[in-house]
């Protein structure tokens, strides 16, 4: 018997990395999939291995950050199993080029915001409709430690810290509806979009600044680590925890 069994659970940014990785996990657990993301060709690749494994996905492609195409996801997840029981909000994008305050430019604090903030509201907002009228749910976003410690571009932080700040007041007005919401805070991590960083193109003032507020000799984060945190907290094992912000960064930022 699965962890997640009969549960029907909507991952976006599930095209790659730790969105994949989760999808995975969740199906061998028992859960029918949907995953969200942009690319549509990487996205139905990750749903055909998912269900070469034996396993249940539905790949409903979406860009996050505009609202009807949220809108629909969470619709046709309905449609097509009747309700939604886990909502993880991993899609998100970084900033390449770490920009510090004064050369931070407006397109960056557009695309961090639409995608990163505005995004997980939108979707979020559907999900939580249907798990607090059923009232059940877990909601669990993934945030970042530089929104938790501040570290990395002022517009990738501000986007992070607010959604550790959405995931508190969620779970404030969600608990009496037995609908918990969670963040994961990880540090680097090894996935294509982080990999594809390029050190010449990082401020070098904001990487200074940061170099001397963390422990960068430890190692990185596998999207795996990650994907095991976020089924922990989707799941009924930590069915008392909500409001909780978690880092996961191999203790880089202590």
């Amino acid at each position: 018997m699965g962890r997640l069994d009969g549960k029907i659970a909507v991952i976006t940014g599930g095209n790659s990395g730790i969105g994949a990785c989760a999808a995975e996990f969740f199906a061998k657990e028992g859960a029918k999939v949907v995953i969200s993301a942009r690319r549509v060709e990487q996205l139905e690749a990750v749903a055909e291995k998912i269900r070469a494994a034996g396993g249940e996905a539905l790949a409903v492609p979406c860009d996050i950050s505009n609202k009807e195409q949220c809108e629909a996801v969470i619709a046709k997840t309905v449609e097509t199993y009747g309700t939604i029981d886990i909502l993880v909000n991993n899609a998100g994008v970084v900033d390449n080029g770490i920009e510090a305050i004064e050369k931070v430019t407006d397109k960056t604090i557009d695309t961090l915001i639409d995608i990163n903030t505005k995004g997980t509201l939108y979707i979020t907002r559907e999900a939580a409709k249907i798990m607090i009228g059923k009232k059940a749910g877990s909601i669990v976003n993934v945030s970042s430690v530089a929104g938790y410690t501040g570290g990395g571009g002022v517009a990738y932080v501000a986007s992070k810290a607010a959604v550790i700040g959405m995931t508190k007041n969620i779970a404030m007005r969600c608990a009496s509806a037995n609908v918990r919401c969670n963040a994961l805070c990880p540090g680097s991590v090894a996935t294509p979009m982080t990999m594809g960083m390029k050190k010449e193109e990082l401020d070098p003032d904001m990487m200074g600044a940061m170099a001397k507020h963390a422990d960068l000799s430890l190692p990185v984060c596998m999207p795996q680590e990650v994907a095991n945190a976020i089924l922990f907290l989707a799941g009924d094992e930590s069915s008392a925890i909500t409001g909780q912000i978690i880092v996961i960064d191999h203790g880089a930022n202590l």
